[in-house]
């Protein structure tokens, strides 16, 4: 029964972030000289309110024993690793 109300918070946390996203990128003006709609007082509310978002799902993360210090990947982004293919590897002859 706790799981099942860890997965719903897991999905409130997720519409509500989506839905705060979309409001954003909905008022966001198309162009630069537009004057932007919301008041700073309420773009700073709406930025805990993504805070809070934020650290609930990372306490729900670190409560699961999921990894929270991962950051996105681009990918043109150098790799760590380097794959070596073993069919282009010369096995050296004795003699």
């Amino acid at each position: 029964m706790a799981e099942q109300a860890v997965s719903q918070e897991r999905r409130i946390l997720l519409a509500m972030r989506k839905t705060l996203a979309s409001i954003v990128r909905d008022l966001t003006p198309t162009e630069a000289m537009q004057r932007y709609p919301l008041s700073e007082a309420t773009v700073e509310d709406m930025k805990a309110c993504f805070d809070l978002i934020a650290a609930r799902e990372r306490e729900l993360a670190v409560q699961d024993g999921l990894a929270t210090h991962e950051l996105p990947r681009f990918t043109d982004e150098p790799k760590q690793a380097q794959v070596i293919s073993i069919a282009k590897l010369k096995t050296r002859q004795r003699d």
